[in-house]
């Protein structure tokens, strides 16, 4: 039976795994330059997990959205504008969430960006901008980072051909609860469903592991990456465990972080200021006449631009010259400089990039050569005396470069979403435990509660797993409230408090009034039920008064019979106390007091015997559930409900707006090429000369040439729907040309085809004749009238076709006859398909075969019976006291985190 069970659960899932999945999910790497999407798509015929490019064809985009002359910009469109509209072209919008106002407009202004900001209700910031109605609007962080990441699922779901709405978004190790919080609101805007948020240095982790075996052995592996705008190093420790599957034991690999540092301030942008300010200093020299560059946003977004690409020279070549157009009061800039001047200028950050991965050795207690890798992820890991620093430190003669420093954390992310998927299962297996950057703090306040270490708790641990769930108890009788907060040792950035979120519980008071003059049997007390999400963010779920009170009651007394008694009490858990001889029983209440289900003793039946009745100390436990608002304040508060509806209706306008755009765009580009192709197929092609008159061509060509002309001049701000009209209005025209031109060449090779069929039929009959003899004659002679009717029908219209001129409708088409050689070629298959006819046995044959059926039917009883009867009896089945068969009884197998 166990085979059979084991035999039916393969056949279901080899089921299961041959149907094609129509779904996809998809993953982002949101960063403060670059955003990156990969989607995982088991569609036939597509790579499973592919990396998405944009309209440029890279598989990289820049994290910008813009707004010029009321239009929206995102991505490479946005980047076209930054040199001519700094101001309009929003960046680095992912270090700007959960920032106070001051400290958006400190980053702002070192980083020359002249955004025009205000400071919004929360104190966080607020952008300015202005719509093509010439109407200014407010738009937050979350509003304008949301548009990016729904430019970023509009790009899975070109690339993937199908709707995709499931995503994992991966994250800097230091992001806050503000930051995150804040993300996965973003991404609601965007219409997009976060499946979770994984830490970047996961994401790289998983991508790693995927397609390695640590059967033979566990390791340690540092993840260092250095981006642009921060540095982090993670300590992961990859190993292996066995697990039965299918009844097999298999090893399946894991992976566990232990520890991530991290440097903000630290990034390829540190070494890209540093080359700014030595460029614009040495323009303002060349210029001379007190001028400073700096004081030109225009100016130092070109220098900015210039200075990136000058970066990435000197990776690779010890000298890299700048040149920048009309910099600054139509003065050119030309220079150069030496890789060895760019490290001079750095000199500083080479020390600093070593702190990250020293820290995490310290913490773990780890020394250098216990580390099996150092893996280099993040674009400016690529500087050589970055990585010349780092085989220093580590002493090896070259760094682990086994992942690709852009794409590594986007394609692992991409593995979880889509374990995390309902859709989507992947083969290989890879356990991930990843834990809490922060160590966090609950704290609670109120009437008569004094301030000791019951009140302020360590709630998580730094590192602790996600997801989790936590429990605290506290015995109290009036409302309080609740604040998390981090440990003192350990801060997000630009974090000036520790508190994070703040909660009022009510409920508490009515309660403990309602209920205090009953017979408590302990204090009331009030229960707070915490989790940790997969995206690390804490949020406190549920508050419970629970209230326990001791009664009296009668019950039968026991080793008494009473007969035909059911006593039933749904949903209720009792608990009995072995030290006092009473019973304690779980009842939940609403906030009025009243049970949600009550004691229901129902009597079925006469009872033959008179109960016997005794007293016995009853204790009932009853939960109230307590009211729960979110009171937290600052730049982490949350947007209000009324908010995101009101910036989920701009964003879906902006969309359409943006749809209808794209629609526009598109149809001008269809019309101008339909004018050029046209033109130029009139005035060189010949064989137009056949298919239409001088007259003809050379009015259409002047239709053209008018609707060209409107093309530049009035219909520059055309609609979507002039265009269509101009371009319908033209195809009228060249339509019918077009198609005598096509049937120029197609028709001759239909009649070609048409006219070697019958030969080929023929051929195809003879055969039937010695290898299909049964085909019914009448069917076969059809056939062939078929085909009679076809010659003839050809014949008569090419004779049709002779006599009418070039100029005019075509006597028949290409089509047509391609249609009738279809039909007959259907025809003839069905003819083909017929089987041949079973022989007919005689009658002698078939008496017998009846005796034999007979003699079966009364004989012994067949194997499958008795297999039926075997599986249904016990005799030889061993069965444990509980009911249950040895077979069925199995350990409970280890539990583990899988991927």
């Amino acid at each position: 039976m166990r085979l059979l069970r084991l035999w039916l659960l393969l056949l279901i899932m080899i089921v299961l795994n041959s149907i094609p999945s129509e779904s996809a999910v998809s993953s982002i790497d949101l960063g403060s330059d670059w955003l990156k999407v990969a989607v995982v798509n088991l569609k036939p015929g597509q790579t499973p997990i592919s990396i998405a490019i944009n309209e440029m064809s890279k598989r990289k985009t820049p994290a910008l959205v813009a707004f010029q002359s009321g239009t929206r910009l995102l991505g490479e469109e946005a980047a076209g504008i930054t040199a001519r509209y700094p101001d309009k072209v929003y960046s680095h919008l992912r270090d700007m969430l959960g920032k106070t106002y001051d400290q958006v407009k400190e980053f702002l202004d070192a980083m020359y960006l002249p955004f025009d900001v205000v400071e919004d209700s929360r104190g966080a910031v607020a952008f300015r901008i202005e719509d093509e109605s010439g109407n200014v609007g407010l738009y937050s962080v979350e509003e304008l980072l949301g548009m990016i990441l729904g430019f970023a699922g509009d790009l899975a779901e070109f690339h993937s051909k199908v709707v995709v709405k499931d995503t994992v978004v991966s994250v800097p190790a230091y992001f806050g609860q503000a930051e995150r919080r804040a993300l996965v609101q973003a991404a609601q805007l965007a219409g997009i469903n976060v499946l979770a948020l994984i830490n970047e240095h996961s994401g790289a982790a998983l991508q790693y592991g995927i397609d390695k075996d640590f059967s033979n052995g566990s390791r340690y592996v540092v993840f260092y990456d250095m981006g642009a705008s921060s540095t982090y190093a993670a300590l992961v420790y990859f190993s292996a465990y066995n697990a039965k599957e299918f009844g097999k034991t298999v090893s399946v690999n894991q992976f566990q972080v232990k520890d991530v540092r991290w440097d903000l301030e630290l990034g390829g942008r540190s070494m890209e200021s540093r080359l700014v300010e030595f460029f614009a200093d040495e323009f303002n020299k060349q210029v001379g006449s007190g001028i400073d560059v700096r004081k030109s946003p225009k100016a130092m977004a070109k220098l900015k631009k210039q200075v990136k690409r000058t970066k990435e020279i000197l990776s690779a070549n010890t000298m890299a010259p700048i040149s920048v157009e009309s910099l600054y009061d139509d003065r050119d800039f030309r220079s150069s400089i030496t890789r060895e001047k760019f490290e001079e200028l750095c000199g500083d950050l080479w020390d600093r990039s070593l702190v990250p991965i020293k820290e995490v050795l310290k913490h773990s207690g780890l020394k250098v050569d216990e580390i099996y890798a150092v893996e280099l992820i993040g674009g400016a890991t690529r500087v050589p005396k970055l990585q010349a620093k780092l085989q220093e430190f580590i002493g090896k003669n070259e760094l682990d470069k086994h992942l690709d420093a852009d794409e590594a954390i986007v394609l692992g992310s991409s593995l979880h979403a889509a374990n995390l998927s309902d859709g989507i299962k992947l083969n290989r297996k890879l356990g991930m435990v990843d834990g809490s950057s922060y160590g966090l703090l609950v704290e609670l306040d109120g009437s008569d509660l004094q301030k000791d270490e019951s009140t302020r708790q360590l709630l998580v641990p730094r590192m602790k797993k996600l997801p989790s769930k936590m429990f605290r108890s506290i015995i109290h009788k009036k409302d309080f409230e609740v604040s998390l907060a981090y440990e003192s040792d350990l801060l997000p950035p630009s974090v000036t408090s520790p508190i994070f979120a703040q909660y009022a519980v009510s409920g508490l008071t009515d309660a403990s009034e309602k209920y205090s003059s009953r017979n408590l049997s302990s204090p009331i007390k009030a229960n707070l039920h915490f989790s940790l999400s997969k995206s690390g963010i804490l949020s406190l779920d549920r508050a419970d008064a629970v209230i326990e009170i001791s009664e009296w009651v009668e019950v039968p007394k026991k080793n008494l019979t009473v007969e035909n008694t059911t006593t039933t009490s749904p949903n209720l858990t009792l608990e009995s106390d072995t030290k006092n001889t009473t019973e304690e029983s779980d009842v939940n209440l609403n906030s009025d007091g009243v049970t949600d289900n009550s004691f229901n003793n129902n009597v079925e039946g006469p009872s033959t015997t008179e109960p016997v009745t005794e007293k016995k100390l009853k204790k009932r436990t009853f939960r109230v559930p307590l009211k729960i608002v979110e009171k937290t304040v600052g730049p982490g508060m949350p947007l209000s409900k009324e908010y995101l509806a009101e910036a989920k209706r701009k964003l879906e306008e902006l969309n359409k707006k943006d749809a209808e755009r794209r629609r526009t765009a598109e149809l001008k580009n269809n019309l101008e090429g339909y004018i050029y192709s046209t033109k130029e197929k009139l005035e060189t092609s010949e064989e137009f000369e056949k298919i239409s008159t001088a007259d003809e061509r050379k009015s259409f060509i002047e239709k053209l040439d008018e609707v060209q002309e409107w093309l530049y001049t009035d219909g520059e701000d055309a609609t979507a729907k002039e265009f269509e009209e101009r371009l319908d209005s033209l195809k009228a025209i060249g339509d019918p040309i077009f198609f005598r031109y096509k049937e120029l060449s197609a028709r001759p090779t239909a009649i070609d085809l048409a006219r070697k069929y019958p030969g080929e039929l023929q051929q195809i009959v003879k055969g039937w004749e010695t290898k299909k003899p049964w085909l019914p004659k009448d069917r076969v002679d059809e056939v062939m009238g078929d085909a009679d009717k076809l010659k003839s029908w050809l014949d008569k219209k090419e004779a049709e076709q002779k006599k009418a001129s070039g100029f005019s409708t075509p006597a028949f088409t290409s089509e047509e006859v391609y249609l009738k050689v279809f039909s007959l070629q259907e025809k003839v298959a069905s003819v083909n398909r017929i089987p041949k006819p079973k022989p007919k046995k005689n009658e002698s044959e078939t008496s017998s075969d009846k005796t034999s059926s007979a003699d079966s039917t009364s004989g012994e009883t067949p194997e499958k019976e008795k297999q039926t009867t075997d599986s249904n009896g016990s005799a030889d089945e061993k069965i444990n006291p509980d009911g249950s068969t040895v077979e069925d009884v199995n350990p409970e197998p280890e539990a583990h985190d899988e991927l």
